[in-house]
């Protein structure tokens, strides 16, 4: 490897600062490091090109005679010993994240390997139910620690042996070149034991799927989609690791009447024509069955909303308030009128004499 610029190896120049060349090793060997790079047969290659090269340039003796040519650099007695001097081997794992992110990364992932499962089911809900809050039974279908083996996945009468590759640690050292690298034992996963007789009841996994019934407490105002969490109800979990949880899914059935919209209600009143163009004082039913009383302005339009505050669903979120009730006007046109009533309208229309369609016009014919 000495016949390579280790200046280009490093990719720094060679009036490079110590911190510019450590600079450079971290990002190169992040880059490079075999196992960022599985399924490459030259990674482990460039890797230790990578080190030597900064083991080199971070020694400021050995840097000095690399750069004074082939004899002082290949007569030095430091580089024949090993890697003594400031900068060499214990600088290469100075702030060096790669190998603490690659350990991190491995314990984060065995940990949710062994966590149970998450299990989702969904429960059907009446409206009034989902409104108020309810309290209610769910099926679950979710594995189980093994009764016959009590979750060790030994068979009864037996135990769960220590690995003899591992000698129980769980991990085996893989030659890196200037230092040992600890990789998860093969033979057991990195558990560090091994099940030699496994249980025939959950051939050796410790679990069981099983059918149960979980009681779950659905919040006031759940609406239609809502999912509600239930901690450790899940899966159990592997080899004592923690359970997954259960998710339920509410299923809210729909209102003939109302439309709900977040956490507000929409409902369409009908109003008569009269009421529209007097005024009045209508009643209007609300989600919870009782009845709220509505001031309706002398020329009420069709279509015209209003807002009844509070009146609509609870809000599930802690410390937030509830929804409204958004009405809707909705003109009713009567289909038959009686004599009087006809001659009523026409003396109407007669006293007013106007043209209601006069300003679409004028608009249609300016465009």
């Amino acid at each position: 490897m000495e016949t390579k610029d280790l200046y280009k190896i490093l990719e720094v120049k060679r009036d490079a600062s110590r911190d510019e060349i450590r600079g450079a090793y971290r990002k190169l060997a992040r880059k490079h490091h075999p196992d960022a790079n599985p399924g490459d047969p030259n990674a482990e290659t460039r890797f230790k090109e990578i080190q030597h090269a900064y083991e080199i340039l971070a020694n400021p003796e050995k840097k000095r005679e690399y750069d004074e040519g082939p004899r002082a650099f290949f007569g030095s007695r430091e580089d024949r010993g090993g890697a003594s001097g400031g900068g060499g081997f214990s600088d290469m794992f100075d702030g060096f994240g790669g190998l603490g992110d690659v350990f991190g990364r491995s314990v984060r992932q065995e940990t949710e390997r062994l966590k149970g499962d998450d299990v989702t089911v969904s429960v059907n809900l009446k409206f009034k139910d989902a409104l108020e809050g309810v309290t209610t039974r769910v099926g679950v279908s979710a594995e189980e620690a093994c009764g016959d083996c009590r979750g060790s996945g030994a068979a009864p009468g037996t135990s769960i042996k220590r690995c003899p590759d591992c000698g129980g640690r769980g991990v085996r050292s893989r030659d890196q070149g200037f230092f040992a690298l600890s990789e998860p034992c093969p033979r057991c996963g990195g558990a560090g034991t091994f099940i030699e007789s496994p249980c025939s009841g959950c051939r050796g996994s410790g679990r069981v799927r099983k059918n149960r019934q979980v009681t779950v407490r659905i919040p006031p105002g759940a609406r239609d989609g809502m999912k509600v969490r239930v901690p450790g109800r899940g899966g159990a979990g592997r080899k004592g690791a923690s359970a997954g949880d259960l998710y339920v899914v509410t299923r809210v059935e729909e209102h003939p009447v109302f439309k709900r919209s977040g956490d507000d209600f929409v409902v369409e009143v009908p109003v008569s024509f009269v009421e529209a163009a007097l005024g009045a004082e209508i009643g209007v039913p609300r989600p919870d069955g009782s009845t709220v009383r509505l001031r309706l302005p002398a020329g009420t339009q069709d279509g015209r909303k209003f807002r009844v505050r509070g009146a609509g669903a609870p809000s599930v979120k802690k410390g937030g308030g509830g929804g409204d009730l958004i009405v809707e006007a909705s003109l009713v046109v009567p289909t038959k009128l009686r004599r009087r009533e006809r001659e009523i309208l026409e003396a109407l229309a007669d006293e007013r004499d106007e043209d209601v369609r006069e300003e679409l016009f004028k608009k249609a014919e300016s465009s």
